[in-house]
């Protein structure tokens, strides 16, 4: 019990940081999340057999109020086609759903090695990122409709909301930032719901996972995340106003490759 007791305090200070790097970087938490629960989660009897499956639901899981909130936020602004949103949403539900199934069919050593290149590759994207093409349109739906349901399996896989993949995709295709950044918040929130019931439901009946889980999900790490990301997510914003961003953005990205570097040789 003291263990629990002490990775649930220590995810309250992650939780935090999460909230605070997401407010003043613009990134999802599950860069953050899975790698610290991959440290933490063996201290409560998570076996190395199912480490990465509970890190990377338990991630999913934490950030639905995180998405909620945004997604809230850029529909009062008006940030967000319903036209472009409405074919994605089948094709994100979908492969989101898929993932915890998906997962647990993957070892679990290829599974963290997988999420270190995406951290080490995500890392690139944002220190150096893809550049617009205004003069670009749309693929043809059935296209975009592929497209996106694997971005949303890759980041449910990879617990995290997808924003760092799918505003890239949309820029590129020549929406504007400030729509594509409103779409990726509602669909990292419906990755996050649907994400996290695909983990709940492919971890329900798996032996061997320790007390306070439900499915793949440990609840008091989760708690422990959500209590202090809504709340500290405001002052990162304030801090975006005046601090240097562009700098910080590659700062983070060279935490990230170190992250992700570690996880790969470990």
């Amino acid at each position: 019990m003291e263990s629990v007791l002490w990775v649930f305090t220590l995810c309250i200070m992650l939780g935090a940081l999460v909230g605070f790097m997401a407010g003043l970087l613009g990134i999802g938490g599950g860069l953050l999340i899975v790698p610290a629960l991959l440290y933490l989660l063996p201290s409560v009897g998570v076996d190395e057999a199912h480490l990465p499956h509970v890190a990377i639901a338990t991630s999913l899981a934490a950030i639905i109020l995180t998405s909620l909130s945004s997604a809230r936020a850029h529909y009062s602004r008006g940030n967000i086609p319903f036209s472009l949103l409405k074919p994605l949403l089948p094709a994100v539900l979908l492969g989101a759903l898929a993932s915890g199934f998906v997962a647990q069919m993957v070892p679990a050593d290829d599974l963290r090695r997988g999420f270190a290149l995406f951290v080490i590759l995500m890392a690139v994207q944002m220190a150096y990122p893809l550049k617009a093409e205004s003069q670009r349109s749309l693929p043809a739906n059935g296209l975009l409709f592929a497209i996106t349901l694997v971005i949303a399996l890759l980041a449910a896989l990879m617990g995290i909301g997808g924003g760092v993949l799918l505003v890239p995709l949309l820029s590129f295709f020549g929406v504007q930032l400030r729509q594509a950044v409103g779409v990726s918040s509602v669909t990292g929130l419906c990755i996050a719901l649907s994400g996290s019931l695909g983990y709940i439901l492919a971890g329900w009946r798996v032996e061997g996972l320790p007390e306070w889980t439900l499915g793949y999900v440990f609840v008091p790490a989760l708690l422990g995340v959500v209590m202090t990301s809504t709340l500290v997510a405001p002052l990162g914003v304030r801090a975006a106003c005046s601090w240097p961003t562009p700098l910080l953005k590659k700062i983070f990205a060279l935490l990230l490759a170190i992250i992700g570097l570690r996880l790969v040789l470990a």
